[in-house]
């Protein structure tokens, strides 16, 4: 009887065994009937199949990390690049994941390998080499993720992400494009060099012409007042002259300055004609 009851006791282990399973954190569970999935569980706890009849298949939910190994594309304009890309991706449908790829990830990252690297021939063959370099980054990196999961995503999988680590040339070219690269800027910064000249020049001939303009005016204004002031002195000459008494003491008065400068200096001797003004005024004081 005790040993009728020690096997009961087994089986009930067994049963309840094979009943009971569990789910963890970032894992699909998939119950499968003959073969045959008949639900999926992604709520991590614990559950009950029936056992002998189902069994349990585990799938990954995490974000999985793939680098891809570099590669060559060819741009637009026929040169040659090196494209080195990682990709971050995980399973959104764990039925179709199971299907057509058995659950199996190192199935999964080839397609995703193809699926990244003909995304990323397609878009640089549409671009020239420096629209690539232009747009790279964020932007190429975009372009790449979403054509890529168009074709990716009939494995029940997901590409977060597909970033580009490098995107370089050849070691044998490098020199031959930096080379021409360097040439260009070269060619663009005379194009600079030759437009500020030019703005330059404007301005000092803008400049020249303002400066001979105001020269001229100043020698105008100038003129000007020298003949304003010339036809007030012929004024005053006219007034000091407009009667015999005034132009003889006009005279005399010049006749006088003209004797105190010839007696400046240490020689107070002064010689003078007879008929000179100075000695006929100096005659007359005398008289």
């Amino acid at each position: 009887m005790k040993k009728i009851l020690v096997i009961l006791l087994i089986l009930a282990l067994i049963i309840v065994g094979t009943s009971l399973f569990t789910v963890g954190p970032k894992e699909y569970v998939a119950v499968r009937e003959f073969g045959r999935i008949v639900r999926i569980i992604d709520t991590p706890g614990l559950y009950l199949k029936t056992p002998f009849i189902q069994s349990t298949q585990r799938v990954s939910a995490a974000t999985i990390l793939y680098d891809i190994p570099a590669s060559d594309v060819i741009t637009k304009d026929k040169k040659s690049m090196i494209s080195d890309n990682f990709v971050l991706w995980r399973v959104t449908d764990p039925t179709l994941y199971i299907q057509t790829l058995s659950a199996i990830d190192a199935r999964a990252e080839e397609r995703i390998e193809a699926a990244v690297y003909n995304s990323l021939k397609k878009i640089i063959s549409s671009m020239t080499q420096e629209e690539i370099i232009a747009a790279r980054g964020e932007k190429l990196n975009s372009l790449v993720t979403e054509d890529a999961n168009n074709d990716i995503k009939i494995y029940g999988i997901e590409i977060l992400s597909s970033q580009i680590k490098a995107l370089d040339l050849p070691d044998d070219n490098k020199e031959a494009v930096f080379s021409r690269m360097i040439s260009e800027r070269e060619n663009i910064a005379a194009g600079y060099t030759a437009e500020g000249n030019a703005e330059a020049q404007k301005i000092r001939n803008d400049t020249d012409r303002q400066v001979s303009i105001m020269l001229a005016e100043a020698e105008k204004q100038a003129a000007q007042t020298i003949g304003e002031g010339e036809a007030e002195y012929m004024r005053i000459l006219q007034e000091a002259y407009n009667s015999p008494e005034k132009a003889e003491f006009y005279n005399f008065i010049r006749s006088l300055d003209a004797l105190k400068i010839s007696l400046q200096g240490g020689n107070k001797t002064l010689i003078l004609d007879k008929d000179s003004a100075l000695a006929q005024l100096l005659y007359g004081i005398m008289d």
